[in-house]
């Protein structure tokens, strides 16, 4: 072992491998000498930050070199100590301990943290280039073995400079057998006004006579692609990452399937003319069976109480007398309204098995959102579970970092649901001026002051959704 091996390996042991820590406090990083960035800070950047800071990277600047990141120095110290960057929203919370750990985490430790706090107060020195890590080569965020890339025909042009639009697009992956959606990935073409996106299967082909743009291959749907024996099969939301399955999971497209994307634009920043964008789908076919289906779904979005399957609005606050209704009033910070969602007990006509792993799992607001926690309530708890069980806390929403957070784990080690299980998705709102990018929206809108918020498809509509991934077990 190289003196150098040794080096970097005592500048990552905990205090407490060195002395005792006493009082149990959080294990701190130790170093040699004073904080550089070759020594200390790079190989963090590498790890936590240059999936995003990279040349063309959805960060609005590369982290990479030291060239890249001196100026940046006491930004990093102050994003990392308030834990803004790097973004992640999955995390224990006294009210919420989650099944097992994410995939993917970014999180820092109180070491890290403390490390980019000591590198910018000592002025951001550069350090002996041969401290560092071997130079890293980043990549932009991508799906990996794309066999399917899929764009409307020309870019869509919006109708106007301000107003929120839905439009749908549909795609013809040109499907001549059963195929397996093995990996996806939404890649909007113009960041600045897409909202969000929904990919949803079309098996009949009934989109193609909705289309009213035949240049775009497009057409309106506020509310939904209006057609039926559709479902979901990817979603987007700024911050997302492509999905990739196991080996042994699949989305199963049948011959002949459409596929529709439905855009939610919001122009978000002042624009003079009405911007375009021609948004991508991506997909990673395999034309094996596998062992898993992977089925994505949307608990959440009732707008009356529950109903005689067990999916509605719970009672909350400010109701009316009639009974539950979704009603965010303004000057109200810390409104909940809560929806139950009850899994089924078949799926396109077939039954369902009794257990089903829960591949991810996530949550859904707009601006005025401020904190999601999803629970799930098993009419038969699996061997070590409890019946009440907690998958997912977000305690501090942030809109511009919405994704699906993986389990990590096996699919045989995945926490599961069941037909009955009940899901509840409870959804907390800030409908202040002290929510940030409450008041941001509000203004873009010429809007001085809050206002009565209800459940709709607009950005300045709410929502309440608890998307996730559920694995059926194939025949």
């Amino acid at each position: 072992m190289s003196i150098r091996t040794v080096r970097r390996m005592l500048l990552v042991l905990p205090v407490a491998a060195l002395a005792c820590s006493g009082g149990g406090s959080p294990p701190t990083m130790v170093t040699i000498g004073p904080v550089t960035f070759h020594k200390d800070v790079e190989l963090i950047l590498q790890r936590h930050c240059d999936m995003c800071h990279v040349a063309g990277g959805i960060a609005p600047m590369p982290l990479v070199t030291y060239q890249d990141s001196a100026g940046f120095a006491a930004l990093m110290a102050t994003q990392t100590s308030t834990r803004a960057m790097p973004p992640w929203g999955a995390v224990s919370t006294p009210g919420c301990s989650p099944p097992g750990s994410w995939k993917d985490n970014p999180v820092l430790t109180d070491g890290q943290i403390a490390t980019f706090a000591a590198w910018a107060a000592a002025g951001a020195p550069e350090g002996d280039p041969a401290d560092g890590p071997p130079p890293l080569t980043p990549q932009p965020i991508a799906l990996a073995g794309v066999s399917a890339d899929l764009s409307p025909p020309a870019p869509w042009t919006l109708t106007s400079a301000t107003n929120d639009e839905f439009r749908c697009f549909v795609l013809d992956p040109q499907i001549a057998q059963t195929t397996y959606v093995n990996g996806s990935f939404v890649v909007p073409g113009n960041p600045l006004v897409v909202h969000h996106a929904l990919v949803f299967s079309d098996p009949t082909g009934a989109s193609r006579a909705l289309v009213t743009d035949p240049s775009t291959q497009s057409y309106d749907c506020f509310g939904g692609p209006g057609i039926s024996h559709t479902s979901l099969l990817a979603a987007w939301a700024p911050g997302g990452l492509p999905t990739d399955y196991p080996a042994d999971v699949g989305a199963q497209l049948d011959p002949g399937t459409l596929l529709v994307i439905q855009v939610h634009y919001h122009p978000h920043v002042a624009m003079d003319v009405p911007p375009s964008d021609q948004t991508h789908f991506q997909m990673r076919l395999v034309s094996t069976m596998p062992q898993y289906f992977a089925v994505t779904i949307l608990p959440g979005n009732f707008s009356t109480a529950v109903d005689a399957s067990g999916n509605g609005l719970l009672p909350g606050p400010d109701d009316p007398s009639s009974g539950p209704a979704f009603v965010i009033p303004p000057g109200a910070s810390a409104h909940t309204e809560t929806m139950q969602f009850t899994f089924p007990t078949t799926y396109k006509n077939r039954p369902l098995p009794a257990s089903m792993p829960l591949f991810a799992i996530g949550g859904h607001q707009h601006y005025v959102g401020s904190a999601v926690q999803v629970d799930v309530h098993h009419v038969a708890p699996p061997l070590g579970t409890a019946a009440d069980q907690c998958l997912l806390s977000i305690p501090h929403w942030d809109f511009d970092w919405q994704r699906l957070y993986v389990y990590d784990a096996p699919v045989d080690q995945l926490p599961a649901v069941g037909p009955g299980d009940v899901m509840t998705i409870r959804c907390t709102y800030d409908n202040t001026l002290a929510n940030q990018k409450l008041a941001t929206s509000l203004a873009e809108q010429g809007l001085t002051q809050p206002q009565t918020v209800q459940l709709g498809e607009t950005t300045l509509d709410e929502m309440c959704l608890g998307p996730a991934v559920v694995l059926v077990k194939a025949e």
